[in-house]
C-alpha cells in the first residue's frame, strides 16, 4: 500500500512566509501532508490546543527556525517553542532546519526585542544539543535540506503514515503485523515485570549511602611509641565500590583488594598507621553484598581470587564516579 505522511510544519510566520511556502511545495512534491500553523497564523491558547491534535495525528515535526523567536504565549514561551516541545513530548520524530546566521538576517526578520534574542537562543541551543539539524542560510536552500532529510528520516524512523481507504480494504498484512506486534509487546511485558521485580528485590539491599560498620585493626604512633588500635568504623556502601572501582575496571587480585579496602577504613580514623587489617568476616560480608548487587564479578585462578567489575557495576561507577561539568552561572544570565 502506498503511504502519504502527514508533516506538521512550525516556524515563526509573518518573517518566514518565503521559507513556509518553499518548504510545503516541496512536501506536496514528495506525496507528503503538510500541515501546520496555516490553519491558524495567529495563535491563542485555546487555538493551540487543537494544534496539538493536529501534532499528534502527524507522523513527522519539521521545525524551520530563523532570526525571530516569535509571538509569546501567558506561560512566557513562544508557540513555536511549545510546538516543539509538546511533539518532542509525544514521540514525534523531528527533523531540524536552523539558520546557520541569523545576525546576518535584514532587520524586519530578527529579534530586536533583547529578552526575545535570549529566548531565542536558548530555543536554538535547546534544538540543536544532542540532536542532527540542517543549517540554512537562504530560503532556497530549504527544498533541497527537506528532499534529503525527509527520506531518511522515514526510512530511519517509519511512521504509520495514511492510506486511501480503497487500498485498506485487505487487512490480511495489517492483521500479521499487529499479531506479530502484539506477540512481541507480550515478550516485552514479561521482560519488562522480570526486570522490575529484580529491581525491586534489589531496592531491599544495603547500598548507595547507606553505612555497614566494619572492623578495623592498625598500628599507630601515640606519644613515641607504637600501639595497635582497634574499633568499629562506620563507611558507606558507595564509598566502598568507589574506594575499589578504579581497580576492579580491570580484573585484580583478592589479596590486593583487601589491603585497599584496610587501608580506606583505617584511613577514615588515621592519617598515619601501618599494618590495617579489616575483620575477615567484615571483607566477606563486603563480597557479598557486591556479589548480590551484581557490581562485581569473582573468579579463581588456582589458589588465587580475583575481582572484576560487572557491566552492571561498571555502569554504576560511572554514574557516581564521572565528573559533572560545572554550570557557568553568569554565562547563562
Amino acid at each position: 500500500m502506498d503511504k502519504r505522511y502527514q508533516v506538521f510544519v512550525s516556524s515563526t510566520f509573518a518573517d518566514l512566509k518565503d521559507e513556509r511556502s518553499n518548504v510545503i511545495q516541496t512536501l506536496m512534491e514528495m506525496d507528503c501532508i503538510p500541515a501546520g500553523m496555516e490553519l491558524f497564523p495567529a495563535l491563542d491558547e485555546e487555538q493551540f490546543e487543537f494544534i496539538k491534535k493536529v501534532i499528534d495525528d502527524s507522523d513527522y515535526y519539521l521545525l524551520i527556525i530563523g532570526g525571530r523567536y516569535g509571538s509569546i504565549s501567558d506561560q512566557g514561551f513562544s508557540y513555536t517553542e511549545m510546538e516543539y516541545d509538546y511533539a518532542i513530548s509525544q514521540g514525534v520524530k523531528v527533523i531540524a532546519l536552523v539558520h546557520g546566521s541569523p545576525e546576518k538576517l535584514s532587520v524586519e526578520k530578527v529579534e530586536m526585542n533583547p529578552e526575545a534574542q535570549d529566548k531565542l537562543e536558548k530555543f536554538r541551543n535547546k534544538v540543536t544539543t544532542g540532536r542532527l539539524v540542517k543549517f540554512w542560510s537562504d530560503a532556497r536552500e530549504l527544498p533541497g535540506l527537506v528532499a534529503l532529510s525527509l527520506p531518511k528520516t522515514i526510512k530511519t524512523y517509519p511512521a504509520v503514515g495514511w492510506v486511501r481507504g480503497n487500498e485498506a480494504t485487505d487487512n490480511t498484512e495489517l492483521l500479521k503485523q499487529l499479531n506479530d506486534l502484539r506477540q512481541e509487546n507480550s515478550k516485552l511485558n514479561r521482560t519488562v515485570k522480570e526486570l522490575q521485580s529484580k529491581k525491586s528485590k534489589k531496592l531491599d539491599l544495603a547500598q548507595g549511602d547507606d553505612e555497614v560498620p566494619i572492623l578495623v585493626k592498625c598500628r599507630v604512633v601515640e606519644g613515641g611509641q607504637e600501639k595497635l588500635k582497634s574499633w568499629k568504623q562506620k563507611v558507606t556502601w558507595n564509598d566502598l565500590i568507589k574506594c575499589i572501582g578504579p581497580r576492579i575496571l580491570k580484573r585484580e587480585r583478592e589479596n590486593i583488594i583487601f589491603d585497599v579496602l584496610s587501608n580506606y577504613v583505617a584511613s577514615k580514623k588515621y592519617e598515619e598507621f601501618s599494618s590495617s587489617q579489616i575483620e575477615f568476616t567484615d571483607f566477606e560480608k563486603i563480597k557479598i553484598q557486591f556479589l548480590t548487587l551484581d557490581y562485581v564479578d569473582f573468579t579463581g585462578v588456582g589458589s588465587t581470587n580475583y575481582w572484576e567489575v560487572t557491566p552492571e557495576g561498571q555502569r554504576f561507577l560511572l554514574e557516581i564516579m564521572s565528573i559533572r561539568r560545572e554550570i557557568n552561572e553568569e554565562n547563562d544570565e
